[in-house]
């Protein structure tokens, strides 16, 4: 069955029921994040946003309110290795030029970013201190110790609101990404709406589907058990559509990141999170 039917029929034949969004409230370590606020503005079909945490099962929400609980500690740990490993003909870490990590704290709420007229996210903010700073080779995108480190860096931003900027420079990448949202693609003729903004709550491949919020990444993943990149997950939904996926750290990916950061407007950052 075309599976836009088959999300179609799942939601009639829910109409009724419960929520899939639950009530419960995330506290990590004795801090209460925001999982749902109201949509921003520019969302038309959307009056309330909720963190897809809200959407997982008890046992899973679980995970994550326990820093030694959550799996994906062990990979944080990892980049905090890696933080001051020296590499590359410089001989430099990270840690040569960036004395404490915790001073990125506010940077993940506010990627991706325009510099110099180029939208960036935050593994090319890292691949460029790698090649320049320390002369090392780059990291590929949703590799290990990619999703480490964006890992550990976007934990120093945890509780603090998603704010992307979406106006002036930014507006022409905003202005694609969201194209890109809402274009049927693949085989099976979907686009992330389709999904995300229509069906979300409704249970399809015995899990319910979220609003499709970014501010959990790179979020660890019970059926891959490893930690997932943002790109990595867009490539993984546009292969469930039967469509070819973009280049992750394309400028396509890139715009699409930045215009569901912006649909996330005021949910607490909870890099790294769990998620089925």
């Amino acid at each position: 069955m075309h599976l836009a039917k088959w999300v179609t029929i799942a939601a009639v034949s829910l109409a009724g029921a419960a929520a899939a969004q639950d009530g419960n409230t995330l506290n990590i370590e004795g801090e209460e994040l925001v999982t749902e606020t109201a949509a921003p503005e520019h969302m038309e079909n959307v009056k309330t946003i909720y963190s897809g945490w809200r959407f997982r099962s008890a046992e899973t929400q679980a995970l994550e309110t326990d820093d030694f609980d959550n799996p994906a500690f062990v990979f944080v740990e990892q980049a905090m290795d890696l933080w001051d490993k020296v590499e590359g003909a410089a001989n430099k870490s990270c840690s040569s030029c960036h004395e404490d990590v915790a001073d990125f704290a506010g940077l993940r709420t506010q990627l991706p970013r325009v510099e110099n007229g180029e939208l960036v996210a935050m593994e090319e903010l890292i691949n460029t201190c790698r090649t320049e700073r320390m002369e090392a080779e780059a990291w590929e995108w949703s590799k290990g110790n990619m999703t480490a480190m964006t890992a550990l860096i976007g934990l120093q931003s945890r509780g603090m609101p998603m704010n992307v900027a979406i106006d002036g420079e930014a507006a022409p990448f905003w202005e694609q990404g969201k194209e890109l949202y809402y274009t049927r693609v693949g085989q099976l003729d979907m686009a992330c709406s389709n999904c995300h903004e229509d069906n979300y709550g409704v249970m399809i491949r015995a899990d319910h589907l979220s609003q499709g919020q970014i501010n959990g990444f790179p979020t660890y993943r019970l059926k891959n058990a490893k930690l997932n990149s943002i790109h990595g997950r867009f490539k993984g939904c546009m292969k469930n559509i039967r469509a070819t996926p973009f280049a992750e750290g394309g400028p396509e990916f890139k715009a699409l990141e930045l215009y569901l950061a912006s649909r996330g407007q005021g949910l607490s950052i909870e890099t790294p999170s769990v998620r089925n």
